[in-house]
């Protein structure tokens, strides 16, 4: 690709007037491979770190006169959050034994600055406040707020309400069920929360804290004399009396022999910890007290800070990724005045998380979590390394290492602290993670002389991390509670609301305007009316009235209206909603599909109300370490000196080969079983040769039986550059080794390292022969091939982002000293020798371009010799780098580039970053439901690029576009040429949300990898519409780098920007922001518990279990509670405007048509539980037919299930039927006689309204069940039960003494007008809804229509593999499947795909082979495997069907595709496969060969004979191909081939086979035409695998 089209001249790169990445048409230049794409950024990168030097040279002229303030140099590494590097508020001053200045404390002596609690709250509420936020957050629903008022005016007689009390207890009963709900909710967020807060901790007690009040409580509790100053708390004292009783004591000791103190407390009669050690207070030595915590890493080795490189300067070694001149002196005091006297009377206590403050001293100790942001004084080590696992922070489990402070360091006991005096000068709390700047200032005890020294993130502790490998860490708490960075990133616990409750209030709004429009009409009438002399009113309604005037008689009625039509807007449906997402809820936390065993837990539901939201997602945030992948590297592949070696097969190169058609790839489990043969045999010979004793067979993973053969022919010259590559591997790295079982196990090496990557590289060299052994004083010991080696470190050139390569310096056993360097290709090419062999580095390469396509990590390894002049001489020029203060990291990078050149390759790495299971398949389902993926993580380009293609995510038809920009211009330009690019393609953008969802197969599919740099600007506002619309027209975008509140920035410009319905996912607390951004959060649990989990909305194991989540409980849920929505509006509709039509005929008073207990029931018992139970259980096709078509989806994401439109329909429809169920029972009341058929008249209004109340509630009832697509035992009994129980309350209630309704059960019910009038009514109000669901689904069907048809008829069951509801009883032995594991069959064992209709069993096998006894027709054989199946199985499926096996969406291709798809091709609206005509054979053996037993007959498989044996033998395809061409053709299915008719091809799937025609078999099987068709043509055809068994019969 020609990225040099115009050569730029050097002064235009400051003006970024030249972009590389845009072509000369302003279009962003794209790329597709994964070799290309990670190249492509590296490259980029390169590019802008060239800009970014020449920018600083040409600044350092331009600004020389400018003090060094106004220069101060701002880290490449830091990630910024927005572009700025200005942190809001005032810096804090923490003082250690320091009094505070006059102007920091007030007139008492007192703190002025308050600092928050350590305790943290990630709940919505407390005791105090949850009354009225909760009351707020409920009034927030314009309902709620209306039928309050509806409450207070029926207070008032005058607009004759029968009971306020009444009409108040629906609204109690609402607001108090959602409290409780919310209360339940927020109260296991807050147990969580009181888990963490009661944590213990180890502080510094009887030590006077400066920054803190003496006395910190409130004015209140002062008053009440609560928690005095000094007090012990109940929490406290718990803690110390429980581990004071399993006797735990602090022992703390230090690698170097340094003195250490003991606490005078003794453990069992005071509550504090002792610290034993060599040292006591004065000095005295304390003889044989071990420490439980005395390891240190390297475990019980001395020191190797004094190493030194013979013949040259000292040559200081740790390994840790920080600079050698950074080693602790451990001649320096620092901040220690020997001289000082001390009380000691401080000592360790033991203490809660919560009660730590600002200025506290604590003791953390090996695995302890860190309870706030702490700055490290001192550690174990004698080098002041300790190491962190932020496993819990952003879900990756290598150590990072961090240091103590240099003038701190010696501090080991309670009196050294005593001793101590010292400020931190800190910055103030901010969220940015990976930044974070203090000086720490203190006097020089030895001249009096002011010292300070920075205090940067690498002396940092976060909060939430957890201790590794450092026995203890003495620190200095920075930041507590609030304040820390792990909460400062989460935010506010946010509250939700779905999308339909949002467009909720909308319809709220309209019916209440229809509500007062009717109360408009009925007040004015009424007015005119009243007004009107010498009527009869005067003489019958005599004082009815309120006043003597009109209009406030018309205002009376109007608030009448308010409370008698209040059912318009249904007080009912917000009680009914949270009923059902309760229950929903429910079924979600009992699915067991996304049940994780490991952890044992399912899907947690964490708030109840938004399960809706899950039907409309269309955007997923997904982080990437932790979520998507494992953080589990393995070395699966690589190439030594231009050989390749590996056989694995990573999941990229499943989904390319999935892509292409390819199904050799594809059984996971056959691949497993040969993997596995091929391991033994590669042990055994590499056994025969040497002897490994720190072998773990169970974790090699890089498999290669010919690397075997190489490494130990001795005959061969690959054998030398095997042992050089891998020796390579065991000495350049910075990994730390363990033995952790010494005793036991003590081969045993257990590696830790600062990345997954370095980890896996040794932990392959140990299993090959070539393990690192450990660190000692004298050198770094290996063994290659059971020889040990040791070689003597001099220098380690770390790894960073900017070098992209880690060089060690080491004397070999021979004296020759020797530079190892491992990196990036593009990197290490550039500094290869010109003499290094073409051939070689084009091998090499190819090589590495084909693992990385296949999804692999990357790294080159090479070499080179050094003389003793030239290190000497280089290390002169390194050391002085280091100890440089301006510059420091340009000038390392200079002195690195000095040595590191001429290097010759030895080979190269292939790491892949193991995916979770099921990853690339949940991806693909996702994207076939119209989803798009976009991932912000905070790795590195390449890694989320590696990633990316691995799940799926990238694909080698995707055109990539990699932004990468340095200032907002450039970002700009990279921006619009994006845009260009893709219009020049796709055309112009379209923003119809009827076209919203990815749609597969497009022209062409875009992509986007940005960087957190370039993030940065185009989330600035001038970009961020440029940026959004470039994001939204792509399939996927990979974000790097970025900090938690980048990625929650990035959610919610999609979020806000598009009005999109979003879902975060994420297990780290660096996801907490996003996933409360989103309108869903997914938390991830983790080994260690997950702050996100704690977070999120919904909780679970694993990233695959959110398909289940979305395509099915979220599908079901949207449609459930728009369908519930809809009709629930329907059925207050048609019951409040029969009222409305009443009205003329009472000179619209509002007197009221029904009898008023049928007001207070009709939404409580009469109608609420159908609809109720539609919300809850209806579905409109089943889980696995929602699995197979995820393109379904695509109608939530487009908000189609509930529209406005969809509204007003259901708004008509009852105004429709309210006029049908009131005038009909009118007319006849009008017309017919007035008599019942006992003499009794029937012409009260209590005989007429209640005619019209059973009309309606019966048409509501009908209504809702017609609309149910799916009737359980349930549904039946609430629709019919519902409308029973009004039946049986009007014979109930008839025979109360009331002076309208005694004995109208009497009247009604034996009258045959009366319920041939309510049939006649119900008829003629469903009607019209019947007749247009018929056309609908008939001439119009929707996709989930086709697909329910298709269950109901029972073909997609079986093309699903699934049993059928009738098969169920009776199955017998020969209806089991074959194998128990289904998807551990071979390729010869299962089709590739069969022929559409059905398949004949053979009756004779082929060949020379004995013909087996014939079958007589008893039961149902296993229905045959069709290319028509779920790419998931059901794990109760009787039927084998493997996960390869796919659906057809294309009646053409279905029918006559000639080789298997082996990917679901996108399904289509209307091509629906075509059903098969015939059911399945029916057979059984005559002979009881194979009769069920006790432990078989329930079984799920078929046990074969100990002696058979396999046949694989498959047809000819052609003559596959002309039999299933001339078969498909023939539309006669079911009848007898005519003669000359070609025979149907075989089936390759092993079932129990059909009888035979020869030997004079038997024949007690009915015979049909299908037989008839099998004897004819048994001869001819062909077996695809048959299992026999030895002797004439065949099985």
């Amino acid at each position: 690709m020609p990225f040099l089209k115009r050569r730029p001249d050097p002064s235009d790169i400051e003006n970024d007037d030249y972009d590389a990445n845009v072509d000369p048409e302003l279009r962003l230049r794209t790329v597709r491979t994964a070799a290309s794409t990670i190249a492509e950024s590296i490259r980029t990168e390169q590019r802008a770190d060239r800009r970014k030097s020449l920018r600083h040279k040409r600044s350092f002229f331009r600004t020389r006169s400018k003090t060094a303030k106004e220069k101060r140099p701002v880290s490449e590494d830091v990630i910024s959050v927005g572009p700025t590097t200005e942190i809001p508020g005032e810096r804090r001053n923490i003082y250690v034994n320091t009094p505070l200045t006059a102007i920091e404390v007030d007139k008492t002596g007192e703190p002025i600055t308050r600092y928050v609690r350590n305790k943290v709250r990630t709940s919505k509420y407390t005791i105090v406040t949850f009354i009225p936020k909760n009351l707020f957050e409920q009034f927030r629903r314009v309902a709620n707020v209306y039928f309050l008022v509806l409450v207070v005016l029926t207070v008032f007689p005058l607009f004759g309400a029968a009971a306020p009390q009444t009409a108040a207890l629906p609204l109690i009963v609402i607001i108090g069920i959602t409290a409780i709900k919310d209360a339940v909710e927020d109260y296991r967020r807050a147990t969580l929360d009181e888990e963490v807060n009661v944590s213990a901790s180890t502080k510094l007690g009887n030590w006077r804290n400066v920054n803190q009040p003496t006395d910190p409580r409130n004015w209140f509790e002062r008053m009440l004399r609560i928690n005095p100053p000094g007090r012990i708390t109940k929490g406290v004292r718990k803690l110390r009396e429980r581990e004071a009783n399993e006797g735990m004591r602090i022992m703390l000791s230090r690698g170097d022999g340094e003195r250490i103190s003991m606490s005078r407390a003794d453990l069992a009669t005071s509550s504090s910890f002792s610290l034993d050690g060599r040292y006591g207070a004065g000095g005295r030595r304390l003889e044989d007290i071990q420490s439980v915590d005395s390891h240190s890493y390297p475990p019980s080795e001395p020191s190797m800070a004094s190493l030194v490189a013979p013949g040259g300067p000292a040559a200081p070694y740790t390994a840790s990724s920080f600079s050698a001149s950074n080693t602790l002196a451990a001649h320096s005091s620092g901040v220690i005045n020997w001289s000082k006297r001390i009380t000691g009377a401080s000592r360790w206590e033991r203490t809660l998380w919560k009660k730590l403050e600002v200025g506290d001293i604590v003791l953390l100790r090996d695995n302890e979590q860190v309870p706030a942001d702490i700055v490290v004084l001192s550690t174990s080590d004698p080098d002041g390394m300790c190491y962190l696992e932020t496993k819990n922070l952003d879900g990756e489990t290598n150590l990072k290492p961090r240091k103590a402070v240099h003038a701190t360091s010696q501090i080991t006991s309670e009196e050294d602290v005593e001793r101590s005096a010292f400020i931190l000068d800190s910055e103030p709390p901010h969220a940015n993670l990976y930044q974070y700047n203090g000086v720490l200032r203190y006097m020089d005890p030895t001249n009096g002389e002011e010292k300070q020294e920075s205090v940067t993130i690498n002396e940092m502790l976060l909060r939430g991390c957890s201790i590794r490998n450092t026995a203890w860490i003495i620190g200095l708490v920075a930041f507590t509670g609030a304040d820390t960075k792990i909460m400062l990133n989460g935010g506010d616990t946010p509250s939700k609301r779905s999308k339909i409750e949002r467009e909720t209030n909308f319809n709220v709004v309209v019916n209440f305007v229809v509500l007062v429009c009717m109360c408009l009409v009925t007040a004015i009438v009424n007015g005119v009316f009243d007004s009107k002399t010498g009527t009869s009113s005067r003489f019958f309604e005599a004082g009815s009235e309120a006043s003597h005037t009109p209009a406030i008689n018309a205002l009376v009625t109007f608030c009448t209206c308010l409370i008698a039509f209040q059912n318009i807007v249904p007080v009912s449906l917000y009680i009914s909603i949270e009923i059902v997402k309760t229950i929903q809820a429910f079924f979600i936390s009992q699915d067991l599909d996304m049940y994780y065993k490991p952890f044992d837990t399912t899907c947690i539901p964490k708030t109840w109300n938004i399960s809706d939201d899950l039907g409309q997602i269309e955007y997923i945030f997904s982080d990437k370490t932790g979520t998507l992948t494992q953080n589990v590297m393995e070395f699966q592949k690589c190439s030594i000196h231009g050989v390749a070696y590996g056989e694995s097969v990573t999941e990229a190169q499943r989904g390319a080969a999935r892509r292409e058609g390819r199904t050799d790839m594809l059984d996971v489990d056959e691949y497993s079983v040969k993997l596995a043969a091929t391991k033994g045999e590669m042990l055994q010979t590499m056994g025969r040769s040497f002897k490994n004793r720190y072998l773990q067979s169970e974790k090699l993973t890089l498999i290669s039986s010919k690397l075997a053969e190489d490494m130990v022919d001795r005959d061969r010259e690959q054998r030398a550059h095997i042992i050089a590559f891998f020796r390579a591997l065991a000495v350049c790295h910075s990994v730390l080794s363990d033995k952790p079982e010494p005793g036991t196990r003590p081969f045993f090496l257990d590696y830790k390292a600062e990345s997954p990557d370095e980890s896996a590289l040794v932990a392959a060299a140990r299993d090959l022969g070539f393990p690192f052994v450990g660190k000692t004083k004298e050198g770094l010991d290996i063994e290659v091939m059971g020889q040990s080696e040791r070689y003597v470190p001099l220098k380690v050139l770390e790894f960073n982002s900017t070098r992209k390569r880690m060089s060690v310096i080491v004397r070999n056993p021979q004296g020759r000293i020797v530079l190892y360097c491992k990196g990036a290709d593009s990197v290490i090419y550039e500094r290869l020798a010109a003499d290094c062999d073409p051939v070689l580095k084009e091998k090499t390469s190819k090589d590495m371009e084909a693992f990385a396509n296949s999804g692999l990590r990357t790294l080159c390894i090479a070499f080179r010799y050094l003389t003793e002049e030239d290190y000497l001489q280089w290390s002169r020029t390194y050391d002085a780098a280091t100890s440089s203060v301006k510059d420091r990291d340009e000038q390392i990078d200079k002195a690195t580039a000095l040595i590191e050149h001429s290097l010759y390759i030895l080979g190269a790495t292939a790491l892949e970053d193991k995916l979770q299971d099921g990853v690339p398949d949940a991806i693909e389902t996702l994207h076939s439901a119209g989803i798009k993926l976009w991932i912000l993580t905070g790795d590195k380009v390449q890694t989320a690029i590696e990633i990316a293609f691995s799940c799926n995510l990238l694909k080698s038809d995707m055109d990539v576009m990699i932004l990468s920009a340095d200032n907002m211009e450039s970002a700009r330009t990279q921006i619009e040429a994006g845009l260009n690019k893709i219009a020049s393609v796709l055309g112009p953008p379209s923003m119809d949300p009827r076209k919203r969802g990815f749609t597969p197969n497009a022209k062409a599919s875009f992509a986007v990898v940005i960087d957190g740099d370039t993030l940065r600007y185009a989330l600035e506002t001038e970009l961020k519409t440029l940026f959004l619309n470039l994001g939204t027209q792509c399939e996927t975008v990979v974000c790097c780098r970025v900090s938690p509140a980048q990625k929650a920035l990035t959610v919610k410009l999609v979020k806000e920007g598009r009005n999109a319905m979003t879902l975060s996912i994420g297990d780290g607390a660096n996801d907490v922001a996003m996933i409360q951004e989103a309108n869903i959060g997914v938390g991830l649990f983790g080994h260690e518990g997950s702050q996100a989990a704690m977070s999120a909305d919904y909780a679970f194991g694993q990233f695959r279990f959110l398909t289940k989540l979305l395509i099915v409980h979220g599908r079901w849920s949207y449609r459930r509670i728009a369908d519930m929505h809809s009709n629930f509006f329907y059925k207050n509709v048609i019951w409040t405007f029969c009222m409305f039509w009443y009205l003329p005929w009472n000179s619209f008073d509002a007197t009221y048509l029904y009898e008023y207990t049928f007001i207070l029931l009709y939404n409580l018992i009469f109608t609420s539980l159908p609809v109720i139970s539609l919300g809850a259980f209806d579905q409109d096709i089943n889980a696995k037919a929602a699995l197979a078509f995820p393109q379904l989806y695509v109608r939530g994401i487009r908000g189609l299930e509930y529209t406005r439109a969809k509204f007003w329909l259901y708004m008509l429809d009852g105004l429709y039927q309210s006029a049908i169920v009131y005038f009909i029972p009118f007319l006849v009341w009008t017309l017919g006689p007035s008599l019942s058929w006992n003499g009794r008249g029937i012409d009260s209004l209590s005989d007429f309204g209640t005619t019209v109340s059973v009309a309606a509630i019966f048409s509501a009832n009908v209504y809702v069940g017609m609309n149910t697509q799916y009737w359980t035992v349930i549904t039946w009994v609430v629709v019919i039960g519902s409308s029973l129980a009004m039946v049986i309350w009007i014979a109930i209630y008839s025979f109360f003494p009331t002076f309208d309704f005694e004995d109208e059960v009497i009247i009604l019910f034996g009258n045959v007008i009366f319920w041939a009038t309510v049939v006649l009514s119900v008829a003629l109000a469903i009607a019209p809804r019947l007749l247009f669901k018929f056309v609908t689904s008939t001439y119009m069907p929707q996709d989930s229509d086709i697909v329910r048809e298709m269950w109901v008829k029972g073909d997609l069951k079986d093309r699903l593999g699934i049993k059928h509801r009738r098969d169920g009883k009776g199955a017998g032995l020969e209806a089991a499947p074959m194998f128990s594991k289904p998807h551990s069959r071979s390729p010869s064992e299962i089709s590739a795909w069969q022929e559409e209709g059905y398949q004949p069993a053979l009756t004779s096998s082929p060949g020379d082979v004995d013909s087996p006894p014939r079958a007589e027709k008893y039961l149902d054989t296993p229905p045959n495997t069709s290319p028509y199946v779920s790419r998931t199985r059901s794990d109760d499926s009787r039927y084998g069907v493997t996960s390869d096996e796919t659906l057809h969406g294309d009646v053409e291709q279905y029918a006559y595709a000639s080789r298997p798809s082996p990917h679901a091709s996108y399904y289509s609206a209307s091509d629906i496969p075509i059903p098969s005509p015939l059911p399945t054979a029916v057979y059984r053996h005559p002979t009881d060969a194979y009769p069920p037993t006790p432990s078989t007959a329930g079984m799920g498989s078929l046990q074969v004979p100990a002696n058979s044996y396999e046949m694989r033998i498959r047809s000819p395809p052609q003559q596959r191909d002309d039999a299933r061409m001339s078969y498909i053709e023939d539309d006669s299915y079911g009848r007898p081939p005519e003669q000359g008719e070609p025979p149907m091809s075989a089936v390759d799937a092993s079932f129990v086979t059909a009888p035979s025609m020869g030997d004079g078999a038997e024949q007690d099987h009915e015979y049909d035409a299908h037989d008839q068709y099998q004897e004819e043509y048994a001869g001819d055809d062909w077996r695809g695998s048959t299992y026999s068994y030895a002797g004439p019969k065949a099985l």
